[in-house]
């Protein structure tokens, strides 16, 4: 009786340092990671510093013969780049090596495939992945034309890398108009939450540093947990019942990484605008990763390439729990800072503190009398403001609260 099982990829990851002050040791071993969560394992890394990354091969010509050693000694079955090649490079490193060349953007793009579960979370990786796989069609050879049939059709025909570049080019008007489609259905529901008037915080932050945890614990809501990266894909938004009676809206976003690879970013925007629209940034950053400052640079320019500025930002050391340095942290971008962990539910009740009092800062203090005819504004009064103090009279309910603009002018 024979056992069929699945047999992992093993993989060679290679890099190249162009100065010795860049990032690509840590680079490197966030692609092992990438490549563990893609379902590869990693047998062997190879690096070369040069002043620049070869045009033609990545890597140059004594670093690729080392590689060609490698792929044969530790019986490995492809390579992973950990930039995004061109088209030329990896047809040459294909031809060089003679096995299954990766880069850092098809692993990534694989990673969103298996995570994708939504429809929109569906169409918009395909649409990454037909971008990034549009530029790479390279031709095979008169041999693969297709042959036509009757007259007026002999002859090569329509030679099968034209095919496929027509069939990935119309495939991608399709998704772009289903899209669309999408995009209209977000901009209704934003609509109908401003007509709401319920403010929104994002949650943001790079790959597994928490977000999902986050939500989970403060709202119950249900969203996938994993220590890998890139466990959540689709955005999830939930209610937060906060002190005073308000509400806010939590909404969780795709996590960021670096050299997050632009075909993403492009066919992600209606999903990543989230924070674009959000009242306030809640910026979740792993406060036990030795990475974590250069984590947060990447999460503020990924922010910053989305358009999104001018918002309150509240950054949150997560996961205090593993953190054996208890020193206050600090982020100058930001306009609070909290030290929380997620998964124990430590400063989660200074956050809702701090949430209100966020909310009270765009907000009017009113002293009214209310008569009991008109009960029904402090209903609404509690649902988007702050209710201080509330006496019944015989003449009326006297009410002390803090309302937000649009209601003040309403009342």
């Amino acid at each position: 009786m024979y056992e069929m099982g699945e047999q992992l990829e093993r993989v060679i990851l290679a890099g190249v340092q162009t100065h010795e002050s860049d990032d690509t040791v840590q680079s490197l071993y966030e692609l092992r990671e990438l490549a563990e969560t893609a379902g590869a394992v990693t047998v062997g890394t190879i690096m070369q510093s040069r002043e620049t990354i070869h045009p033609a091969t990545y890597l140059g010509k004594g670093k690729l013969e080392e590689l060609k050693e490698l792929l044969y000694d530790l019986d490995a079955t492809g390579v992973i780049c950990d930039d995004e090649l061109s088209p030329a490079q990896l047809n040459n490193l294909e031809q060089e090596l003679e096995c299954k060349v990766m880069d850092r953007t098809m692993v990534i793009l694989d990673i969103f495939a298996q995570r994708a579960k939504t429809s929109e979370g569906k169409i918009q990786v395909e649409l990454a992945q037909l971008k990034y796989r549009a530029a790479r069609l390279v031709g095979m050879r008169a041999s693969l034309s297709r042959l036509g049939g009757g007259i007026g059709t002999r002859g090569p025909g329509e030679k099968k890398l034209e095919m496929d570049r027509r069939l990935i080019h119309s495939r991608i008007g399709q998704l772009k108009e289903q899209l669309e489609q999408v995009q209209k259905h977000r901009e209704l529901i934003r609509s109908q939450r401003d007509k709401s008037q319920v403010k929104v915080a994002a949650i943001v932050g790079y790959t597994n540093a928490g977000k999902s945890t986050l939500l989970n614990t403060m709202t119950q809501a249900g969203v996938l947990e994993e220590n890998q990266l890139f466990a959540t894909l689709d955005p999830t938004t939930r209610a937060l019942d906060l002190p005073g009676k308000q509400q806010i809206l939590l909404t969780d976003t795709v996590g960021f990484i670096r050299k997050l690879p632009h075909h993403l970013i492009e066919a992600f925007k209606s999903t990543l605008e989230e924070a674009k629209y959000a009242d306030m940034i809640l910026h979740v950053v792993d406060a036990s990763n030795p990475q974590m400052d250069e984590h947060m640079q990447v999460v503020y320019d990924t922010l910053r390439q989305l358009g999104v500025s001018d918002k309150k930002v509240i950054t949150l050391f997560n996961k205090q729990d593993l953190c054996t340095d208890k020193e206050q942290l600090r982020d100058f971008q930001a306009d609070h800072v909290l030290q929380i962990s997620a998964k124990n539910g430590q400063g989660l009740e200074e956050l809702k503190e701090l949430l209100a009092e966020v909310l009270r800062e765009g907000q009017i203090y009113i002293e009214r009398l209310i008569p009991y005819d008109q009960a029904g504004i402090i209903a609404r009064i509690r649902r988007h403001g702050q209710v201080v103090q509330e006496e019944f009279l015989a003449e009326g309910i006297s009410l002390k609260a803090y309302v937000p603009m649009e209601v003040y002018s309403q009342i």
